[in-house]
């Protein structure tokens, strides 16, 4: 049913993707809640870490709190609405307002990939040529490479911001809940051709260029630390096992999108729930969790962070509890 404000003009967009709403909204709500409160504090912890602690300012821990801020900024473009709409008694947006958040959805998604593989080139530069590696990877280079891969996903998503401005939408029932690429069947004349052409030109270029660069710099570091020595193949290790975990975590989760949304499988609607679920949910709590514990200096700056909170915590209350004491001791010689 067309949903529109005569006063304003403005088209309102249903989401109908959720499941029993009325009859778990609160649950949804704390649990997500929840989740947006952990990826909030983990992501921004490591971040904040990185820019106070002179010892990380490297460009692999550069890239690192990019890719976790990436994750806040992500998460903030999903959950609020989301938390909304779980108390909500229409679950609407207005047709600007999700093409908006389908803009920045997407645009960060390829942001990922792209420092994904910024994040492999600093890691062949440093395996490969160690004596070379600060003449390579100066500031002015890192600054080049974190602007491009904020810059070129979102560029590439002007003609799709342009299509959609200029497309009439005949339905109104989003089969989702929040804004993807779902939207392009609202639409009242989508060409078919057009629209595949134009998704295999994002897909390769935000996805599988990098995902090539990618393997192709990780296999070159394989050879590089089979024919060295035990040293360099622990460090190689250490500081490149994370970025494959996060790699192929990310890839997972965006394959749903990329398989369901674009190619128009048809799912159950619980199935659709719970898997756009785990986008949103699994890989902003997933970054935090492997670079907190597998990178070593970032998990070593974390237990001395945490273990300094735990002992003045602990200082506080004995204190407290000392003075607490002689208080109660003392005689009190006003009464004599």
């Amino acid at each position: 049913m067309e949903q529109m404000h005569d006063e304003f003009n403005v088209t309102y967009i249903t989401f109908g993707g959720h499941v029993e709403l009325e009859k778990y909204k609160f649950l949804y709500f704390a649990i997500m809640f929840t989740a947006y409160i952990l990826i909030l504090c983990s992501n921004s912890t490591i971040v904040c870490l990185i820019w106070i602690k002179k010892s990380l300012h490297e460009p692999m821990y550069v890239f690192i709190a990019a890719l976790l801020l990436n994750s806040v900024v992500f998460s903030t473009n999903i959950y609020p609405k989301l938390l909304m709409d779980f108390l909500s008694e229409r679950q609407i947006t207005t047709h600007s307002l999700c093409r908006f958040q389908g803009i920045i959805y997407y645009s960060l998604t390829g942001s990922e990939f792209f420092l994904l593989a910024s994040m492999a080139y600093d890691r062949y530069v440093s395996i490969s040529k160690p004596l070379q590696y600060h003449t390579i990877m100066r500031k002015t280079t890192v600054t080049v490479l974190l602007v491009l891969a904020w810059l070129l996903p979102a560029c590439q998503l002007v003609p799709s911001a342009v299509f959609s401005n200029n497309s009439q939408i005949c339905s109104f029932t989003l089969n989702g809940i929040f804004c993807n690429n779902a939207i392009s069947k609202l639409y009242c004349a989508t060409p078919k051709t057009y629209y595949l052409m134009y998704g295999v030109f994002i897909l390769f270029n935000t996805v599988f260029l990098p995902l090539l660069f990618i393997m192709f710099t990780y296999t070159k570091i394989f050879i590089i630390c089979y024919r060295s020595c035990r040293e360099v193949r622990k460090k190689a290790a250490q500081t490149c096992l994370p970025h494959l975990l996060v790699l192929i975590s990310f890839t997972c989760l965006c394959s749903y999108d990329i398989i369901i949304a674009r190619l128009e499988i048809d799912l159950s609607q619980n199935t659709r729930f719970i898997m756009t679920l785990q986008v949103v949910l699994y890989h902003p709590l997933f970054n935090p969790i492997v670079y907190g514990l597998k990178m070593k200096e970032i998990s070593q700056h974390l237990r001395r962070l945490f273990c300094h909170r735990v002992l003045c915590v602990k200082t506080d209350v004995g204190s407290a509890v000392i003075s607490f004491v002689i208080q109660v001791q003392r005689p009190d010689f006003s009464t004599v």
